[in-house]
Protein backbone atom coordinates (compact mmCIF):
# COMPACT_ATOMS: atom_id res chain seq x y z
CA UNK A 1 0.00 0.00 0.00
CA UNK A 2 1.29 3.42 -0.84
CA UNK A 3 1.71 6.19 1.88
CA UNK A 4 -0.64 9.24 1.20
CA UNK A 5 2.90 11.05 0.35
CA UNK A 6 4.26 8.51 -1.67
CA UNK A 7 0.66 8.53 -3.90
CA UNK A 8 1.02 12.66 -3.63
CA UNK A 9 4.21 12.51 -5.14
CA UNK A 10 3.31 9.79 -7.92
CA UNK A 11 0.27 11.94 -8.85
CA UNK A 12 2.59 14.95 -9.16
CA UNK A 13 4.87 13.57 -11.35
CA UNK A 14 2.50 12.42 -13.35
CA UNK A 15 0.97 15.48 -13.93
CA UNK A 16 4.51 17.06 -14.66
CA UNK A 17 4.93 14.34 -17.33
CA UNK A 18 2.56 15.87 -19.28
CA UNK A 19 3.95 17.75 -21.94
CA UNK A 20 0.69 20.44 -21.88
CA UNK A 21 1.04 20.24 -17.94
CA UNK A 22 4.78 20.61 -16.95
CA UNK A 23 4.38 24.34 -16.46
CA UNK A 24 1.42 24.19 -14.67
CA UNK A 25 0.64 25.19 -10.70
CA UNK A 26 -1.54 22.39 -9.75
CA UNK A 27 -1.80 21.50 -6.48
CA UNK A 28 -2.35 17.68 -5.12
CA UNK A 29 -3.11 16.30 -2.25
CA UNK A 30 -3.50 12.79 -0.85
CA UNK A 31 -5.81 10.77 1.63
CA UNK A 32 -6.66 7.23 1.74
CA UNK A 33 -6.25 6.85 -1.81
CA UNK A 34 -8.58 9.78 -2.60
CA UNK A 35 -6.65 12.80 -4.74
CA UNK A 36 -8.02 16.60 -4.57
CA UNK A 37 -6.67 18.67 -7.56
CA UNK A 38 -6.46 22.39 -7.12
CA UNK A 39 -5.34 25.51 -8.66
CA UNK A 40 -5.76 27.73 -11.84
CA UNK A 41 -5.28 26.28 -15.80
CA UNK A 42 -5.75 28.89 -18.70
CA UNK A 43 -7.57 25.95 -21.09
CA UNK A 44 -10.21 23.54 -20.35
CA UNK A 45 -7.91 21.09 -22.11
CA UNK A 46 -5.40 21.34 -19.47
CA UNK A 47 -7.95 20.56 -16.51
CA UNK A 48 -9.19 17.25 -18.42
CA UNK A 49 -5.53 16.46 -18.93
CA UNK A 50 -4.74 16.99 -15.20
CA UNK A 51 -7.49 14.72 -14.53
CA UNK A 52 -6.65 11.95 -17.00
CA UNK A 53 -2.91 11.87 -15.75
CA UNK A 54 -3.99 11.54 -11.83
CA UNK A 55 -6.64 9.00 -13.02
CA UNK A 56 -3.91 6.73 -14.25
CA UNK A 57 -1.92 6.28 -11.22
CA UNK A 58 -1.97 3.10 -9.45
CA UNK A 59 -3.13 3.67 -6.29
CA UNK A 60 -6.06 6.35 -6.78
CA UNK A 61 -9.19 5.07 -5.70
CA UNK A 62 -11.74 8.69 -6.01
CA UNK A 63 -10.45 12.24 -7.45
CA UNK A 64 -11.90 15.47 -6.21
CA UNK A 65 -11.00 18.21 -8.98
CA UNK A 66 -11.50 22.02 -8.42
CA UNK A 67 -9.48 23.04 -10.69
CA UNK A 68 -10.16 26.56 -12.34
CA UNK A 69 -9.83 27.75 -15.69
CA UNK A 70 -9.30 31.54 -16.12
CA UNK A 71 -8.21 32.96 -19.76
CA UNK A 72 -5.86 35.89 -20.45
CA UNK A 73 -8.26 39.06 -21.62
CA UNK A 74 -7.50 38.12 -25.01
CA UNK A 75 -8.88 35.03 -25.07
CA UNK A 76 -12.10 35.84 -23.53
CA UNK A 77 -14.96 34.44 -26.12
CA UNK A 78 -18.69 35.59 -26.54
CA UNK A 79 -21.28 32.73 -25.91
CA UNK A 80 -22.46 33.30 -29.47
CA UNK A 81 -18.29 33.06 -30.88
CA UNK A 82 -18.10 29.90 -28.56
CA UNK A 83 -21.39 28.70 -29.41
CA UNK A 84 -20.71 28.79 -33.24
CA UNK A 85 -16.96 27.16 -33.04
CA UNK A 86 -18.51 24.46 -31.16
CA UNK A 87 -20.95 23.81 -33.75
CA UNK A 88 -18.04 23.85 -36.28
CA UNK A 89 -15.90 21.27 -34.59
CA UNK A 90 -18.96 18.99 -34.01
CA UNK A 91 -19.85 19.41 -37.97
CA UNK A 92 -16.03 18.73 -38.92
CA UNK A 93 -16.13 15.18 -36.51
CA UNK A 94 -16.80 12.41 -38.78
CA UNK A 95 -17.93 10.53 -35.10
CA UNK A 96 -20.34 12.96 -34.48
CA UNK A 97 -23.58 12.36 -36.59
CA UNK A 98 -24.47 15.38 -37.92
CA UNK A 99 -28.08 17.73 -36.38
CA UNK A 100 -27.80 15.04 -33.39
CA UNK A 101 -26.78 17.36 -30.95
CA UNK A 102 -27.67 20.59 -29.59
CA UNK A 103 -25.56 23.36 -28.17
CA UNK A 104 -25.87 25.64 -25.22
CA UNK A 105 -22.88 28.19 -24.42
CA UNK A 106 -22.86 30.53 -20.58
CA UNK A 107 -20.08 32.10 -19.20
CA UNK A 108 -17.60 29.97 -21.44
CA UNK A 109 -19.48 26.73 -20.09
CA UNK A 110 -20.61 24.14 -23.01
CA UNK A 111 -24.11 21.78 -22.40
CA UNK A 112 -24.05 18.79 -25.15
CA UNK A 113 -27.67 17.58 -25.36
CA UNK A 114 -29.43 15.45 -28.12
CA UNK A 115 -29.60 11.40 -28.92
CA UNK A 116 -27.11 9.39 -30.05
CA UNK A 117 -27.01 5.65 -31.07
CA UNK A 118 -23.55 4.77 -29.31
CA UNK A 119 -21.16 6.07 -26.72
CA UNK A 120 -18.22 6.84 -28.48
CA UNK A 121 -20.02 9.18 -30.73
CA UNK A 122 -21.09 10.88 -27.44
CA UNK A 123 -17.39 10.41 -26.03
CA UNK A 124 -16.36 11.94 -29.42
CA UNK A 125 -18.14 15.03 -29.30
CA UNK A 126 -16.87 16.17 -25.77
CA UNK A 127 -13.57 15.87 -27.32
CA UNK A 128 -13.81 17.55 -30.34
CA UNK A 129 -14.50 20.91 -28.13
CA UNK A 130 -12.02 20.84 -25.00
CA UNK A 131 -9.54 22.23 -26.95
CA UNK A 132 -11.54 25.21 -28.17
CA UNK A 133 -10.28 28.69 -26.84
CA UNK A 134 -12.50 30.09 -24.29
CA UNK A 135 -14.16 27.22 -22.95
CA UNK A 136 -13.95 26.82 -19.24
CA UNK A 137 -15.88 23.00 -18.73
CA UNK A 138 -18.63 20.41 -20.60
CA UNK A 139 -21.29 18.90 -19.26
CA UNK A 140 -22.52 15.61 -21.69
CA UNK A 141 -25.86 15.15 -21.32
CA UNK A 142 -26.15 13.51 -24.74
CA UNK A 143 -28.38 10.91 -24.51
CA UNK A 144 -27.71 7.22 -25.72
CA UNK A 145 -30.56 5.67 -27.84
CA UNK A 146 -29.23 2.29 -29.55
CA UNK A 147 -31.06 1.32 -32.88
CA UNK A 148 -30.26 -2.29 -32.47
CA UNK A 149 -33.41 -4.08 -30.66
CA UNK A 150 -31.13 -7.29 -30.39
CA UNK A 151 -31.39 -8.43 -26.31
CA UNK A 152 -27.97 -7.84 -24.30
CA UNK A 153 -26.67 -11.43 -23.75
CA UNK A 154 -24.80 -10.79 -20.21
CA UNK A 155 -22.49 -13.50 -21.50
CA UNK A 156 -21.56 -11.84 -24.60
CA UNK A 157 -20.43 -8.62 -22.45
CA UNK A 158 -18.48 -10.81 -20.11
CA UNK A 159 -16.80 -12.22 -22.98
CA UNK A 160 -15.78 -8.57 -23.88
CA UNK A 161 -14.09 -7.72 -20.96
CA UNK A 162 -12.62 -10.94 -20.73
CA UNK A 163 -10.86 -10.29 -24.11
CA UNK A 164 -8.51 -7.60 -22.86
CA UNK A 165 -5.65 -8.07 -21.53
CA UNK A 166 -5.91 -4.43 -19.82
CA UNK A 167 -8.64 -5.87 -17.34
CA UNK A 168 -8.25 -8.24 -14.82
CA UNK A 169 -11.83 -9.69 -14.33
CA UNK A 170 -11.38 -12.20 -11.70
CA UNK A 171 -13.84 -9.85 -9.68
CA UNK A 172 -16.08 -8.62 -12.42
CA UNK A 173 -19.76 -8.98 -12.22
CA UNK A 174 -22.08 -8.84 -14.76
CA UNK A 175 -25.97 -8.25 -14.83
CA UNK A 176 -28.25 -7.11 -17.10
CA UNK A 177 -31.71 -5.33 -17.04
CA UNK A 178 -33.76 -4.58 -20.22
CA UNK A 179 -31.01 -1.97 -22.22
CA UNK A 180 -28.90 -1.48 -19.04
CA UNK A 181 -25.75 -3.73 -17.91
CA UNK A 182 -24.45 -3.12 -14.64
CA UNK A 183 -21.11 -4.03 -12.85
CA UNK A 184 -20.20 -5.01 -9.79
CA UNK A 185 -16.94 -5.82 -8.02
CA UNK A 186 -13.60 -4.52 -7.08
CA UNK A 187 -10.59 -4.08 -9.97
CA UNK A 188 -7.02 -2.73 -8.93
CA UNK A 189 -7.18 1.05 -10.92
CA UNK A 190 -9.11 3.77 -12.03
CA UNK A 191 -8.40 2.92 -15.82
CA UNK A 192 -9.76 -0.72 -15.75
CA UNK A 193 -12.48 0.43 -14.28
CA UNK A 194 -12.97 3.18 -16.86
CA UNK A 195 -11.67 0.66 -19.13
CA UNK A 196 -14.84 -1.74 -18.19
CA UNK A 197 -17.00 0.25 -18.55
CA UNK A 198 -15.90 1.61 -22.16
CA UNK A 199 -16.07 -2.22 -23.55
CA UNK A 200 -19.46 -3.06 -21.64
CA UNK A 201 -20.72 0.56 -24.12
CA UNK A 202 -19.54 -1.67 -26.82
CA UNK A 203 -22.63 -3.70 -26.54
CA UNK A 204 -24.87 -3.32 -29.56
CA UNK A 205 -28.50 -2.03 -28.08
CA UNK A 206 -27.13 -0.93 -24.82
CA UNK A 207 -28.67 2.59 -23.25
CA UNK A 208 -26.67 2.54 -20.04
CA UNK A 209 -24.12 1.05 -18.21
CA UNK A 210 -24.10 1.65 -14.21
CA UNK A 211 -20.42 1.22 -13.37
CA UNK A 212 -19.95 0.34 -9.74
CA UNK A 213 -16.59 -1.42 -9.47
CA UNK A 214 -14.58 -0.34 -6.78
CA UNK A 215 -10.97 0.48 -6.92
CA UNK A 216 -8.40 -1.16 -4.65
CA UNK A 217 -4.76 -1.38 -5.47
CA UNK A 218 -4.00 -3.42 -2.50
CA UNK A 219 -6.81 -5.95 -3.96
CA UNK A 220 -4.18 -6.67 -6.39
CA UNK A 221 -1.71 -7.40 -4.42
CA UNK A 222 -2.90 -10.21 -2.29
CA UNK A 223 -4.79 -11.65 -5.22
Amino acid sequence: MKTNAELQTDVQNAIKWEPLLNAAEIGVTAKDGVISLTGVVDSYAKKVEAENAAKKVIGVKALVEKIDVKFPSSFVKTSLEIANEVLAALKSNWSVPEDKVTVKVEDGWVTLEGELPWNYQKEAAKSAIIYLAGVKGVTNNIKIKSESHDAIEKRDVEKAIGRSWRIDDSDIAVSVSGTTVTLKGTVSSWYQKEEAARIAWNTPGIWHVKNELEVDYYYSIVN
